[in-house]
């Protein structure tokens, strides 16, 4: 029998899929049935379009709202301008966050963000409790020394909870890691900017609809849960492909690249 954790885990899964469905859904369904009071009936290859057309539209969006692109972030791996932006909500004791660290991103950097094809942006999406706050806030820490992906691979590297994520064990995974000021770190990880900056990446989730991690958007295209590196690498192909027809066409494609 799975664990009530696993089981629970599983079931929160398919309600980050049911999330994005459905936000992706009526937003469409809305932006057609607007313009077909403007357009009048049309057959039904032109409707067919029409929605291919708006679903674009609104993946565009997504990815503009959500990948920020910022010169210099330390939660951020590749080209601030890479054609293609991977945004991650995660927690730290989330077991297939931690699958998706070890197994998938390994790949996709190599494959992709080493290329310029891809940007991987992290966010901080805290779904069990105040040691996943703790957490969250300690990894922002590690950033602000140059040490966030040495930092959230070793929190990755196995599966902690509860008191594995106590400030003394994070202050030691920090040391470990090579964070240059213990002290500093401390201090950041229990200071406004560092609180300021989780409610920035929660809310932007809860205005998605991310109800449970891992959840992801390539571009605005979204993909829930630790799913196979094969459905990241056809989703990051899809994506890029975009980005170029829409940059040889001279109109906004999937991000912003400015």
């Amino acid at each position: 029998m799975p664990a009530r954790g696993t089981t629970t885990q599983r079931l929160a899964a398919i309600g980050a899929v049911v999330a994005f469905v459905l936000a992706v859904f009526f937003t469409v369904l809305a932006v057609n049935d607007s313009g077909e009071r403007d357009r009048g009936d049309r057959a039904g290859g032109t409707a067919a379009r029409t929605e291919d057309t708006e679903q674009r539209r609104l993946q565009e969006r997504l990815a503009r709202e959500t990948a920020r692109r910022t010169e210099g972030d330390p939660l951020a791996v590749g080209r601030r301008d890479a054609p293609v932006v991977l945004v991650e909500y995660a927690d730290y004791q989330c077991s297939y966050c931690g699958r998706f660290a070890r197994e998938t991103k390994p790949e996709l950097i190599e494959k992709y963000v080493e290329r310029g094809l891809l940007r991987i942006e992290f966010r901080n999406f805290t779904v069990f409790g105040e040691d996943s706050e703790r957490a969250a806030r300690a990894s922002w820490a590690a950033g602000r020394q140059g040490r966030f992906w040495e930092f959230h691979d070793e929190l990755f590297a196995t599966t902690r909870k509860g008191d594995a994520l106590a400030e003394d064990e994070l202050t030691e995974v920090a040391r470990r890691v090579g964070v240059p000021d213990p002290d500093r770190f401390r201090r950041d990880m229990n200071g406004d900017a560092a609180a300021a900056a989780l409610k920035e990446d929660q809310e932007q989730g809860y205005r998605l609809g991310v109800q449970s991690t891992p959840s992801f958007l390539i571009n605005g295209r979204p993909v829930a849960g630790a799913q196979p590196t094969s459905v990241f690498a056809e989703t990051i192909d899809e994506a890029a492909a975009a980005a170029a027809a829409a940059d040889a066409a001279g109109r906004p494609g999937g991000a912003d690249r400015r």
